[in-house]
C-alpha cells in the first residue's frame, strides 16, 4: 500500500465558520424532527416488505419449539451463527425478511452501490474464510457474494428460514420460551432469542404532502426497480432514456445512484436539503503483494489503528494505515503534534479538542474548494457545499458525483429554505413553488435508524416477563448488562447500537457482541439452565457504568446540521450509536473477557 501523507488544507477562519454552520443548521432545522418520516407500513407497506430479488416460495408454517432463534441474516446473525457454532452451540436458526443472506447488503442494489469505508476493516470473516475484497471501497454484490461465501461455508443455509416476517415477540412464562409470530403463520417458542436486526433494517420515507397522489412509478433505493431502469448494479441504465426522474435525498445512497441515473434518463432534477460532504474515493484494487505480506490477526492490528484515528488517537509514530476521509483530520493533526505542538498536547483535553477543531475546519474547507474546482456553475457549486463539522454527517466518497453536475440534463433544486419538498402532485414533486413534472421518483431518503425504536423494530407486541414492552424499558433510555441483555426479557440477547463498544468497523462491534452472547448460551446449556437473565442489580450496576463513563457531545451534536447522527437535531434525541461505553471499545473488550474468564456469570440469574 502507498505510504500515507496528511492532506493539505487552507488557512480558515473558525469563529465565521462556527456562525456560518449554526445559520446553515438553523436553516434546516424542523420542528418534528423524526417524525417527518413515515412509517412504512400499512399504504406504504411494499416499500419494507415486497422483495423484488426473488420470489417468495411457499411454505407449511412452523409450529413447534426451536432452541436458538437468530433474527436477522445479515452480517450481524451471519457473524453471531459463526460464535455460537464455535462456542459448540449448532441448534440454532436463523430467520430473515429477505430471500437470502446479506441483510443490507441483499436488499441494497441500487447502481453504484459501494462500501464507504475501508473494507479489509468491514467485511466480517475475512481471515476465517480466507478471502481478500477485491478492493479498498469493495461494491456492493461483493458484500452479498461474501455474505454467501459465510453462510455457504460454516453450513448457515441448512439453518436458515427466508422470507420470513417476525409480528410479534412475547415470553411465555409457563413455557420459558419466546413465543414467535410471523407473517408465514409461524408459531415458534424459542428458548433464547438473538436480536441482530442491522442498525440499517427498514426503509424510512419523508412524510411529503401528497405522496400518495403521483401517479408514475415511485421507489426507494433499497427496494431498486430494475425492471423500469434497466441496467445493473454497476450501471448500464438502458431503460429510463425517455424518462425525466427526480431524487429526493443527497446522503450515501443518493451520492453514488445520481450518476448513474444522470447518465441514463433523459433527464434528472436532484431535491437536495443537505448537501453532503465528498470525499474522493480514489477506489484502488487490492495489491496482491501487499496480500503476501499479512499476517494472521492483520485484519485485527488494522481494525485497532482505524479505531484511533475515528474514536481514540493515534500513538507516536503509528501510521495512517487507512489513508482516507474518515481519516483524514486525525492523521493531519498527528503531523502537527509531531511537528509543532508536541505529543504533550495529548495530556490536555482542552488543548487537544482545540487543535482537532482547527484542523476539522480546514479539512472541511479543503472540500468545499474541491466543489468549486469542479462544479463549473457558480450557484450550483455554492449549493453543494456542506457547511457543517466533520461527522456531523456519515462520510460520503465519490468521483463520480460532483461532475455529474455539469450535465446539461441535470437539475439541482435546494429545498434548504423549505426545509424538503413542499408537496408531491399527481405529476411531480413541488419545491420553492415550482412544480416539477417527472415519470418516476427516487427516495433516497436512508433508514430508520434514531427513529423510535417501535418503529425501528416494528414487532408489536414486544413483551418480556408480565408483559413489559420492551420499548417501555428502554424508552427513557437503554437498561441493559454489557449491552447485549435487560432485565424482565429472559433469553433475549441484543446486538447494535445499545449499551455496548462503539468502534470505526461495525462488524468489529458485532464481533465484540457475538462473543459474548455465545458464551451465555454455551454456558447457559452446558450447566442446564432454561433461563437465564440479568440480575436487577447487575443491570443497575451497568447502567451506572455506562453513565460514569459517559462523554458530553452534546454542544457538538447540537450544532450539527440536522440528520439521523443526531436524530434530525432533535434536543434529547436518541442518538445512532445508543447509550455506548465511552470507557474505550478495547477496555471494554478487556473487562467482557475478564467477566468470562471468571467463569461465574457474576450479575445473572440462572433457572434449571
Amino acid at each position: 500500500m502507498p505510504q500515507c501523507t496528511p492532506s493539505e488544507t487552507p488557512e480558515v477562519d473558525v469563529s465565521a465558520l462556527r456562525e456560518k454552520y449554526l445559520a446553515e443548521r438553523d436553516r434546516r432545522l424542523r420542528p418534528e424532527a423524526g417524525s417527518q418520516y413515515i412509517s412504512v407500513d400499512g399504504q406504504f407497506a411494499d416499500y419494507y416488505e415486497s422483495d423484488p430479488h426473488q420470489p417468495v416460495v411457499p411454505r407449511e408454517p412452523i409450529i413447534g419449539d426451536l432452541e436458538v432463534v437468530i433474527l436477522g441474516g445479515g452480517f450481524a446473525g451471519l457473524i453471531t451463527a459463526h460464535r455460537l457454532q464455535h462456542a459448540g452451540v449448532e441448534d440454532f436458526q436463523i430467520i430473515e425478511l429477505g430471500g437470502d443472506f446479506g441483510g443490507v447488503w441483499y436488499w441494497n442494489r441500487y447502481p453504484g452501490i459501494q462500501v464507504d469505508s475501508d473494507a479489509y476493516c468491514y467485511l466480517p470473516l475475512l481471515e476465517e474464510t480466507g478471502y481478500l475484497p477485491k478492493e479498498k471501497f469493495t461494491h456492493g454484490d461483493e458484500c452479498y457474494e461474501h455474505a454467501q461465501r459465510i453462510a455457504k461455508q460454516f453450513g448457515f443455509y441448512d439453518k436458515a428460514i427466508f422470507h420470513t416476517l417476525i409480528h410479534s415477540l412475547e415470553w411465555d412464562e409457563q413455557l420459558e420460551r419466546w413465543r414467535i409470530l410471523t407473517n408465514r403463520g409461524d408459531d415458534i417458542r424459542a428458548r433464547f432469542v438473538i436480536m441482530c436486526q442491522g442498525p440499517y433494517n427498514r426503509p424510512k420515507l419523508p412524510g411529503i404532502p401528497g405522496i400518495s397522489d403521483f401517479k408514475g412509478r415511485m421507489f426507494h433505493t433499497a427496494r431498486w426497480d430494475y425492471d423500469y431502469t434497466g441496467g445493473g448494479v454497476h450501471g448500464g441504465l438502458d431503460k429510463i432514456g425517455d424518462k425525466r426522474i427526480a431524487v429526493v435525498g443527497t446522503g450515501a445512497s443518493g451520492v453514488q445512484v445520481i450518476p448513474h441515473l444522470a447518465r441514463g434518463a433523459k433527464h434528472l432534477t436532484v431535491f437536495q436539503r443537505t448537501p453532503s460532504y465528498i470525499f474522493e474515493r480514489a477506489d484502488q484494487p487490492t495489491d496482491p503483494e501487499w496480500a503476501k505480506t499479512l499476517e494472521p490477526g492483520w485484519r485485527n492490528a488494522r481494525q485497532r489503528n482505524f479505531h484511533n484515528a475515528a474514536f481514540a488517537f493515534y500513538s507516536p509514530g503509528e501510521p495512517d494505515l487507512i489513508c482516507d476521509g474518515w481519516t483524514e483530520v486525525a492523521r493531519n493533526l498527528a503531523a502537527k503534534l509531531d511537528a509543532s505542538n508536541g505529543w504533550a498536547a495529548l495530556a490536555d483535553p482542552l488543548k487537544f479538542l482545540e487543535l482537532k477543531e482547527v484542523e476539522d475546519y480546514r479539512a472541511m474547507e479543503r472540500l468545499r474548494n474541491r466543489v468549486a474546482e469542479i462544479v463549473e456553475d457558480p450557484a450550483t457549486a455554492e449549493v453543494l457545499k456542506p457547511y457543517y463539522r466533520n461527522m456531523c454527517k456519515r462520510p460520503v466518497f465519490s468521483d463520480a458525483y460532483l461532475p455529474t453536475f455539469n450535465r446539461p440534463n441535470v437539475t439541482l433544486v435546494d429545498v434548504a429554505d423549505s426545509k424538503g419538498v413542499e408537496r408531491i402532485t399527481e405529476k411531480g414533486v413541488v419545491a420553492n413553488g415550482v412544480e416539477y413534472e417527472v415519470d418516476c421518483i427516487v427516495f433516497a431518503s436512508g433508514f430508520e435508524i434514531t427513529t423510535a425504536l417501535e418503529r425501528q423494530f416494528d414487532i408489536k407486541p414486544f413483551a418480556g416477563r408480565g408483559g413489559e414492552s420492551l420499548y417501555e424499558h428502554w424508552g427513557k433510555g437503554f437498561r441493559t448488562l454489557h449491552g447485549i441483555m435487560s432485565r424482565g426479557f429472559p433469553n433475549h440477547f441484543a446486538t447494535g447500537f445499545v449499551q455496548g463498544g462503539v468502534t470505526a468497523s461495525t462488524t468489529l462491534m458485532f464481533e465484540q457482541q457475538a462473543d459474548h452472547i455465545a458464551y451465555i448460551v454455551a454456558q447457559a446449556k452446558a450447566r442446564g439452565a432454561t433461563v437465564v437473565e440479568p440480575s436487577q442489580e447487575a443491570e443497575d450496576e451497568w447502567v451506572a457504568t455506562i453513565r460514569a463513563n459517559s462523554i458530553d457531545n452534546s454542544e457538538f451534536v447540537e450544532t450539527c446540521t440536522p440528520g439521523y447522527y443526531n436524530a434530525e437535531g432533535e434536543p434529547n434525541g436518541r442518538s445512532f450509536l445508543g447509550d455506548p461505553y465511552w470507557g474505550g471499545f478495547y477496555v471494554l473488550e478487556e473487562l467482557l473477557q475478564a467477566w468470562r474468564d471468571a467463569g461465574d456469570l457474576a450479575g445473572l440469574e440462572l433457572k434449571q
